[in-house]
């Protein structure tokens, strides 16, 4: 886990999956790719393969371990629903999540239409009215993003949210019904393209209309430090209302992680 976070809108990251591919315009300039490939080859590293798929199983546990809640962004260097993740796999990452409600959990994904199936299905008993567990997808145009945002809308969950980010074109008008969320932000580093005002105005007024909360992260670049993150000399850094429990005491924590690792073993092999 990362302690601190400089994604803005979370407080923590958790990748029990690492590595990821291409599927849309988004993904060009991938930071979780650049940042992984920077260390392929380095013996011991955790990276050392780069940005290939590789499942952590020994980081599914780690949340239960958290004594203060935190806000966190599950799979911040991969995306849990890609082809290459086994079912059993994302059922387990699920199982965790539910059981540590003490924390909020993040899910981004590009691959709607597999989140809509096993939100419908395999994890709809373990998932379904959580709200300590907001599920999102990422929203970069209208060909490949806004589609993902009707599959979301059509799974079980009791929070969604859309990261628009990068924005890369006018989106027009957005179905925001029943959308929990929205974040906003341009491409960041070398490459990167540009972001119009017009576009992220759009998005906050639909926002303002629908009742919805904006967040406005960054205006990117290639220097996004510079840009910064005012929209009309205002930051926006809204964020829905949090649902979470109570803390469990150590021993109870030591025995939920103990209970669930033996239950991971004996259905999945996983240590």
């Amino acid at each position: 886990m990362s302690e601190h976070s400089k994604i803005e809108w979370t407080d923590a990251t958790w990748n029990p999956v690492r590595g990821c591919t291409k599927i849309s315009p988004g993904c060009r300039h991938c930071y979780a790719e650049t940042f992984a490939e920077r260390f392929r080859g380095v013996a011991g590293h955790p990276y050392e393969q780069g940005f290939d798929l590789k499942l952590v199983p020994e980081k599914l546990l780690e949340p239960l371990q958290w004594a203060r809640p935190k806000t966190v962004f599950v799979n911040s260097m991969s995306d849990l629903f890609q082809a290459g993740v086994p079912d059993y796999f994302i059922v387990a990452v699920a199982t965790v999540m539910s059981l540590a409600n003490w924390h909020t959990f993040q899910v981004l994904t590009k691959r709607s239409d597999r989140l809509k199936h096993l939100l419908s299905t395999k994890l709809r008993m373990i998932a379904e009215d959580q709200p300590h567990i907001w599920w999102g997808v990422s929203v970069e145009d209208t060909k490949y993003g806004l589609p993902r945002v009707k599959h979301l809308q059509q799974a079980p969950a009791n929070m969604r949210f859309l990261s628009i980010e990068p924005l890369l074109e006018d989106l027009g008008q957005i179905d925001l019904k029943d959308i929990s969320w929205v974040i906003v932000g341009g491409e960041s580093g070398p490459g990167a393209r540009p972001l119009r005002a017009s576009w992220v105005k759009s998005i906050r007024a639909q926002c303002r209309e629908a009742g919805v909360p904006f967040f406005f992260k960054q205006w990117g670049g290639f220097h996004k430090s510079k840009t910064g993150r005012l929209l009309d000399g205002q930051l926006y850094d809204e964020f829905p209302e949090r649902h979470s429990g109570v803390v469990p005491s150590r021993e109870r924590r030591d025995s939920l992680t103990k209970q669930l690792g033996n239950t991971f073993q004996l259905s999945f092999g996983l240590a």
